[in-house]
């Protein structure tokens, strides 16, 4: 039995001896009788806890940075009216700071053989899957003096996915590739390209899409327009070594990525292409292979909701042999990874010809824009050195993307904000000169 506040109240106010508070029953009973009976009614009357009965329904998926409700139904089949507080335990990231007490904890009342319907607002603040914990029960007597107090396990699970901030681009990128398919403007024919229909020849216009029968039976010199090839594959895979753990002003860098590889995923499903994903260091951490235009993206947000950065270092050539198990055709490949000099030079590029030997090749890296802000301190002895440290890191990032591009690599280097949107242009210059 627990003693509640009020309880506590009148024995401060010398209504209830000390006594009554002791452990033992005679000696509450003997210190002041009539009193110690009210409390014993009021523990009898409350509703007995154990024999409550929970549902849960609701959300059970959630953008990250977005609120969910998640309903619990309490069932009181006893004979006694249930006046209770209940607290329904979440782990502490379900929350914004602070919130925890006032979101997590409620009043209820359900009458005999009555059910009641609560809501649990969550505001999670960091990405995988939040499952509810307890709940417990405190149900109180007529009077108030006494409570019944007991938990019960009612599983829940809340899949906290990806924010996917960089959706907002995709409206422009869409028209940009509406634009490129449709346009009647002649593209140089080449791989990569499929025929669209031909128009009459205009001054410009590269004489090696003439075509020549169609030529012959018309009065006008006709050319071939072409489009960009559909059905391509698009594989993305994200480097989640001990590089993608580092934080670029307020994400970790394989956030920034993980937002990169879902417009590009999003954009490329739409234009007809095949996307499929992989993530790994030195393990397979994630895949998403073998889905429709219209189911890859979900499962993308999905299999990424619960991916987090390993400390260790990327075994480059695990990571090869498994994105060319996973591309066996002609393809392009974005490689989501950082631009760090040992790792490329060590790493990267001396399995590099494997994937270029039969694939377009496109790396992405999140850069970190406090660099190009200390580049710029001037004034001070310290602002120098960090002004000629930020240089010589610049100097040795510009270097090493040289190297990627001089073996036919493209390279795209932004900071978090904008490495969507650059990923997304570079994928559409692709398209639109034939390299797919």
């Amino acid at each position: 039995m627990a003693l509640t506040g009020r309880t506590a109240l009148l024995a401060a106010l010398g209504s209830l001896p000390v006594g009554i508070l002791a452990p033992s029953w005679t000696g509450m009973l003997a210190v002041n009788a009539p009193l110690s009976l009210a409390i014993l009614c009021d523990y009898a009357l409350a509703a007995p806890v154990r024999t409550l009965q929970f549902t849960r329904s609701g959300d059970t998926s959630v953008r990250l940075g977005d609120a969910a409700e998640v309903r619990l139904t309490v069932t009181n089949p006893s004979r006694r009216r249930l006046r209770a507080q209940l607290r329904d335990a979440w782990p502490p990231s379900s929350w914004l700071p602070g919130t925890e007490q006032a979101s997590s904890r409620q009043r209820l009342t359900v009458p005999a053989g009555e059910r009641r319907r609560i809501t649990t607002s969550l505001r999670p603040t960091r990405r995988g899957d939040r499952r509810a914990e307890r709940i417990t029960v405190r149900s109180y007597g007529p009077l108030g003096l006494a409570a019944r107090q007991g938990d019960h396990e009612v599983p829940w699970t809340v899949r906290v996915l990806p924010p996917f901030t960089s959706r907002k681009h995709l409206p422009s990128r869409l028209a940009r590739l509406r634009e490129l398919d449709g346009r009647t403007s002649v593209l140089t024919r080449g791989e990569g390209t499929e025929f669209d229909s031909l128009r009459e020849y205009v001054p410009g216009d590269d004489t090696r899409s003439i075509d020549w029968r169609a030529t012959a039976r018309q009065t006008a010199v006709a050319v071939r327009t072409w489009r960009p090839e559909r059905d391509r594959h698009v594989l993305i895979v994200l480097d989640t070594g001990r590089t993608s753990a580092g934080r670029v002003g307020d994400v970790p860098r394989l956030d920034a990525s993980m937002d990169a590889a879902l417009l590009l995923t999003a954009l490329a499903s739409r234009a007809g292409d095949r996307v499929d994903l992989l993530a790994y260091d030195r393990h397979l951490r994630a895949q998403v292979q073998g889905r429709s235009a219209g189911d890859v993206l979900p499962a993308a947000v999905d299999a990424l909701a619960l991916l987090e950065p390993e400390l260790v270092e990327t075994d480059t050539h695990g990571l090869v042999a498994t994105a060319l198990s996973r591309a066996p055709r002609r393809s392009l490949i974005v490689l989501l990874t950082g631009l760090d000099a040992a790792p490329i030079e060590e790493g990267l590029l001396p399995v590099l010809p494997q994937l270029t030997q039969r694939h377009t090749i496109l790396v992405a890296s999140v850069s970190d824009p406090h660099i190009a802000h200390m580049a710029g301190k001037r004034g001070t002895i310290e602002g120098v050195y960090e002004a000629a440290a930020a240089t010589r890191t610049q100097t040795q990032r510009d270097r090493t993307a040289d190297q990627l591009r001089r073996h036919g690599v493209t390279v795209v280097d932004a900071v978090p904000e904008a490495l969507a949107p650059a990923l997304a242009d570079a994928y559409l210059a692709l398209k639109a000169a034939g390299r797919l």
